[in-house]
C-alpha cells in the first residue's frame, strides 16, 4: 500500500541551543562555555534536530560573543560528533552591527547563516519583571536598554550579509518578524540576489514583532504562500511559552519547527527545561504524534538544497 502524502513528508527540527536573548541568570542549564555549548548541539542532533543554530558566549560572563575565536572553539567538535547541519547566526545580539554581526558566518562558511529580514523594536525588558536578581552587570542593562533600541536589518545590511555570503554557497534561513518582513524578502528573490527554495523562519511573540495567536501564525502561512508559492519550505520559531504550541499548530499545517533554550527556557507552566534536547523530543513527541516523520540531517539538506558539510570551512 503507497504511503499517504503525511507519512511521506520530513519535519526538519531545528535546535537554538543558547542564542543572545536569555542570560545565565535566568537558568542554570543555559549553556555558556564552549563545551557546554558544544554538548547542547551534540545532545540536540542525538534526540532528533537535523539543523543546530549557533551563537557564542563569553564563558566568564556568558555575555554574548561574535567573535569568530569564540565559534571556533566548539564547531570542529560539533561537526566531528554528529552529522548536523551547522547553521549560524548574522543576527548576533541586537546592539551589535552588520559587519560584527557577519564575521563567523564569513570566516567558516556554514551550510546555513541566520538573516533577519528587517530592522524592528525588539523588546526584552518585559522579562524583567520575571527575572529579579543578576549575577552579572551586564545582564539587566541588556534587558533594560531594550527599551530603546532599535535591532537594525536595513535593505543595506541584508544585502551586504548576502553578498558576502552568498559566493560560499551559504544558504539562509530567513528571520522574519512580521509580514513586512516577508515583503523584504520577496524584493531580494525578484532582484535575484537570493534563490529557491527559500527556508523561511517566522517567528512569533517577541515584542515588537508579530504576536503568537493562532491567527497570526496562519496570517503569515498564507502571506508566504501567495508570496512564494512552492520556492518556499516554511518553520515557525515560538517565543517563550509559546513554543511547544506553535509548533504543533504549524506542524499540522505542513511546517517544520524551531526549538531550543535560545528562544524559550521552559518545557511546561512554570517549569525550566534542562536542555535544549528536552525541547527537542517534545517537539518530535508532537510531530511523530500527527504521523509525520522527522527529517534527518541528510534529508534536511536535500529539502533545502545544501552544499553539504564537506565544503564548509571548520
Amino acid at each position: 500500500m503507497a504511503q499517504s502524502p503525511a507519512r511521506e513528508r520530513k519535519v526538519i527540527i531545528t535546535c537554538a541551543v543558547t542564542g543572545a536573548i536569555h542570560t545565565p541568570s535566568m537558568s542554570p542549564y543555559l549553556p555558556v562555555t564552549p563545551e557546554e555549548i558544544a554538548s547542547a548541539a551534540i545532545d540536540a542532533a542525538e534526540a532528533g534536530a537535523a539543523i543546530v543554530h549557533l551563537h557564542a558566549r563569553n564563558p566568564e560572563t556568558g555575555k554574548p560573543d561574535q567573535s569568530p575565536e569564540a565559534f571556533g572553539r566548539f564547531l570542529s567538535r560539533i561537526k566531528q560528533r554528529t552529522g548536523a547541519v551547522v547553521n549560524l547566526t548574522t543576527g548576533g545580539a541586537p546592539y551589535m552591527t552588520v559587519e560584527e554581526r557577519v564575521r563567523p558566518a564569513a570566516t567558516f562558511k556554514p551550510e546555513v547563516a541566520s538573516l533577519n529580514m528587517g530592522s524592528m523594536n525588539f523588546g526584552l525588558f518585559p522579562m524583567l519583571a520575571r527575572f529579579k536578581e543578576f549575577r552579572h552587570p551586564w545582564e539587566r542593562e541588556h534587558l533594560e536598554s531594550s527599551r530603546d533600541l532599535i535591532f537594525r536589518n536595513t535593505f543595506q545590511d541584508i544585502e551586504f550579509v548576502l553578498r558576502t555570503l552568498g559566493d560560499a554557497g551559504t544558504r539562509f534561513e530567513f528571520e522574519c518578524y512580521d509580514v513586512g518582513h516577508l515583503y523584504n524578502l520577496q524584493h531580494f528573490l525578484q532582484r535575484g540576489l537570493v534563490k529557491p527554495p527559500l527556508f523561511v523562519q517566522t517567528v512569533f511573540g517577541i515584542l515588537g514583532g508579530i504576536g503568537p495567536h493562532p491567527e497570526d501564525v496562519m496570517h503569515m502561512k498564507r502571506t508566504a504562500d501567495r508570496l512564494f508559492g512552492d520556492h518556499y519550505r516554511w518553520s515557525v520559531l515560538g517565543a517563550g511559552r509559546n513554543q511547544l504550541a506553535i509548533a504543533a499548530e504549524a506542524a499540522a499545517m505542513g511546517g517544520n519547527v524551531r526549538v531550543g533554550l535560545e528562544d524559550s527556557l521552559w518545557i511546561g507552566p512554570g517549569k525550566l527545561a534542562r536542555s535544549s534536547a528536552e525541547q527537542v523530543r517534545a517537539a518530535r513527541q508532537i510531530i511523530e504524534g500527527l504521523g509525520l516523520g522527522i527529517a534527518t540531517p541528510d534529508e534536511a539538506r536535500q529539502i533545502l538544497s545544501l552544499k553539504g558539510a564537506d565544503r564548509v570551512n571548520f
